[in-house]
């Protein structure tokens, strides 16, 4: 029986030719990847004394459940395939990667809880967490007071790598900030000529840090938003909102909150009759937002660390691994599930970097002198930290997708014709 392929990966691959060609190349990449592998973990079992099999226990926070639960299932399935993958190959020296995942609802309580929870009693070796802002920030403090490390695959709010000074932090990010994203839209909105803007955020800690950041590189181009609403999680309709906008004059659309609130605004400018394009951080992304929103989706434009394209086998080949172990669930957010995926991945090259030492100190160190570049699907990361730096984006390593008939494709064809090229973060 075929598996369910989620609308926007499936049309990637029903708008390319000679698709069974594509699968063989791919196998041919997993067959080369486990050979690199087999290698690489036979000599680091040479190097190794009196292998064990005990677990490496790692630390895993999302919510499973609640408003955000579209992502951070996502963010899970990606987690666990990672996880299954090195097991399968023997795991660290013999030790298998066992995930202890924790629900934080989304809620800011809860996620503290739950932190409190894998550092004090569990005494997980490190942890990969969050997907909200707002939890992340009411937790921080778990990990940093008890030097623990902390890989945050999937959050995005700027506000998590600044808390505390990068040197003597114990928080790292594995995803594109919301400064680079908030430029990035900037950047495109004023290369298209539109010049007055309708910003509506949600009033969670991530919208609010998301609107203070495009008002900033608004204010670069000599703009301000020439209308702009905050709005509750959870909200019905944002219809009155746009429709103020449209008459302010606003000629783009900027939003930023999570997934079922992108909906309402979709819906919104399309029932207000706004012309305007909408443009979003990632978060506009989600599949759960076309379901909801259907054809007033159409020609949304969002910021994407990872989009569908089979040009490109080593995502093709974990987009084709998702959909199988995902069985009858349906992936929501790819960059969520593919940013999971790799922090899991690049954790175990730190850990053989490590000799296995999993104390916050030497983990940090490591992380920020990473000795190999790990090849991951979303990219290449060469030097993805350093002392004075703890995110792993740089704004060349993030594309513009466009929702066009349910899928996400690439807004620029030039785009989608370089995707294939692997873009490596740029020097502070």
């Amino acid at each position: 029986m075929a598996l369910p392929v989620s609308r926007p990966y499936a049309a990637a691959s029903t708008n390319r030719q000679g698709c069974s060609s594509v699968f063989k190349s791919i196998r041919s990449v997993c067959l080369v990847a486990a050979l690199v592998g087999s290698v690489w973990c036979s000599t680091a079992w040479s190097q190794a004394a009196a292998p064990t099999t005990r677990p490496v226990r790692v630390g895993f926070i999302c919510p499973f459940s609640g408003g955000s639960q579209d992502f951070g299932n996502s963010a899970r399935l990606g987690a666990e395939l990672a996880v299954k993958e090195i097991n399968e190959v023997g795991g660290y020296l013999g030790r298998p990667i066992e995930l202890v995942a924790r629900d934080d609802k989304a809620t800011p309580d809860e996620g503290r809880k739950v932190a409190e929870d894998l550092v004090l009693k569990e005494k997980v070796a490190f942890t990969i967490a969050f997907c909200n802002t707002g939890v992340a920030m009411k937790a921080l403090d778990v990990f940093q007071d008890n030097k623990h490390l902390l890989l945050v695959p999937v959050a995005t709010g700027s506000a998590i790598t600044a808390k505390y000074p990068a040197d003597k932090s114990y928080v790292f990010r594995l995803s594109a900030r919301d400064t680079i994203q908030a430029a990035f839209i900037v950047d495109d909105i004023v290369k298209r000529g539109f010049t007055r803007v309708a910003l509506l955020a949600d009033k969670t800690g991530y919208g609010e840090g998301g609107f203070k950041d495009v008002e900033k590189f608004l204010a670069v181009h000599q703009l301000a938003p020439v209308y702009s609403a905050r709005f509750d999680i959870g909200v019905k309709t944002l219809t009155e909102q746009v429709a103020a906008a449209r008459a302010a004059g606003a000629n783009v659309l900027v939003g930023y909150t999570v997934g079922p609130e992108f909906a309402v605004i979709a819906q919104a400018r399309s029932e207000a009759r706004f012309t305007g394009p909408l443009y979003g951080p990632w978060t506009l992304s989600f599949r759960t937002v076309h379901e909801k929103a259907g054809a007033a989706l159409e020609g949304a434009v969002m910021v994407q660390t990872i989009i569908p394209d089979l040009s490109n086998e080593r995502r093709a080949s974990f987009i084709a691994r998702l959909t199988r172990s995902a069985g009858g669930q349906s992936v929501s957010s790819l960059m969520a599930a593919a940013q999971s995926y790799d922090a899991v991945q690049l954790m175990l090259r730190v850990l053989f970097q490590t000799k296995g030492d999993t104390s916050g100190d030497v983990l940090k160190a490591a992380l920020e002198n990473l000795e190999r570049p790990y090849p991951g699907v979303v990219t290449t990361h060469d030097k993805p930290f350093s002392l004075t730096d703890h995110d792993s984006f740089t704004r060349n390593m993030v594309w513009l997708g466009v929702w066009r008939k349910g899928a996400i494709q690439f807004q620029y064809p030039e785009d989608a014709k370089r995707a294939s090229v692997i873009r490596r973060k740029e020097p502070a």
